[in-house]
């Protein structure tokens, strides 16, 4: 008789873009957020990050709700997932998943000790400096900290305030050179990296009022006319 080795299964079905949950010792960059609407600036930072941290993929987590954000304003998931997998189409390394929603978790804290309990891979949590500075009123923050990775991206108006934050402060010893982000997801946690890469001009919010003002510019052409 031949015996099998025991395979690890997780207990829901999983859509087939999101089959790489199954990878083995994969180096995956996670980015979360609303995306409300994703944009060009979320690929190309997913890709520069992906080159420059050596990654194997990038995943969109799309949040249902963010507890820090108001939902007054944030579109459908529905409609959220699919600007993501619109802005994603033709990358075959980033994925976009609505994991949280499935599992109905709506903090990080949860999304990560699932990831890291459930998933054979190496793990790298990509945010903005933005979100460095305010960690702190995140739920279980410091736990966060030491559960994977950070590579931190730089983000205009906030880098010189989130660079010396608490959160940087607190983890100054564990912050790695730039010159070491290759090897970043290979790092025991706490290990942060700050990122300057390219600077995107596009933002949601941006997007999310344009869309609201143009409306009222067709209106008013409509009654000069």
């Amino acid at each position: 008789m031949t015996l099998r080795r025991p395979v690890s299964r997780i207990n829901r079905p999983f859509a087939a873009d999101e089959a790489p949950l199954r990878a083995v010792r994969r180096r995956i960059g996670l980015l979360g957020g609303s995306f409300n609407p994703a944009h060009q600036g979320h690929r190309a930072i997913s890709l520069q990050a992906m080159k420059q941290l050596r990654l194997d993929q990038v995943w969109w987590l799309v949040s249902p709700q963010n507890p820090l954000k108001e939902a007054r304003g944030m579109a459908p998931l529905e409609k959220r997932l699919a600007s993501a997998r619109s802005i994603a189409a033709g990358h075959p390394r980033l994925v976009v998943t609505d994991l949280e929603q499935r599992l109905g978790m709506r903090y990080s804290i949860d999304t990560l000790r699932w990831l890291t309990r459930r998933c054979r891979a190496r793990f790298v949590w990509l945010i903005g400096a933005d979100i460095l500075l305010q960690l702190p009123a995140w739920r279980d923050w410091r736990r966060l900290v030491g559960l994977v990775p950070i590579a931190v991206v730089d983000r205009e108006p906030y880098s010189y305030r989130a660079l010396a934050g608490q959160v940087a402060r607190r983890y100054a010893a564990s912050r790695r050179p730039e010159r070491d982000a290759p090897g970043l997801a290979d790092g025991e946690p706490p290990a942060w990296v700050y990122l300057r890469l390219r600077r995107q001009k596009a933002s949601s919010t941006a997007i999310r009022r344009a869309r609201k003002v143009a409306p009222r510019r067709r209106e008013a052409k409509e009654e000069a006319s």
